[in-house]
């Protein structure tokens, strides 16, 4: 489907950049990505930008048709474009989950990989406890919470 995206992708690019764009061709391609298009934001677009351009394939001499048209198939061709670049860096790998130790060592702000001493689990406790203690401020979930992750940490050892 990624070879399709791209062949509309020139198509829309050919129509948008002619001196008098083929309106014809421009609903005919519209027609074809809102019916087929495997992308749900590319077949909305479409869909939306076909009766301005039927439109304008009928009433080629308004001014305001035509900006509409041309405002509407610009559209389409942002998607396209949105869909056809290729993304970098770590966009699309999921967040890994956290084990119910790592979910522990997180909440009171210790390191995920390092082997811990009761004393450190302890103190960790002690320093995140003072703010999150419903006498300081905080929730009692919160405080709740804290505390569970520490028996946790503690029998783990």
């Amino acid at each position: 489907m990624d070879s399709k995206l791209r062949e509309w992708q020139l198509d829309i690019e050919r129509i948008w950049s002619a001196d008098a764009p083929d309106w014809r061709e421009a609903a005919r391609l519209a027609d074809v990505m809102a019916r087929i298009s495997g992308e749900v934001i590319l077949r909305h677009a479409a869909a939306q930008a076909l009766p301005i351009l039927r439109r304008a394939t009928l009433e080629a001499g308004d001014p305001g048709i035509i900006d509409a048209a041309q405002r509407r198939l610009g559209i389409v061709k942002d998607v396209l474009h949105t869909l056809t670049t290729p993304k970098f860096g770590r966009r699309d790998i999921p967040v890994k989950q956290l084990t119910p130790e790592e979910h522990h060592r997180q909440l009171l702000g210790l390191p995920l990989d390092s082997r811990l001493t009761l004393a450190e689990i302890h103190r960790a406790y002690k320093r995140v406890a003072k703010s999150a203690h419903p006498d300081a401020g905080g929730s009692a979930q919160q405080f709740l919470a804290l505390s569970a992750a520490r028996e946790a940490l503690m029998k783990a050892r």
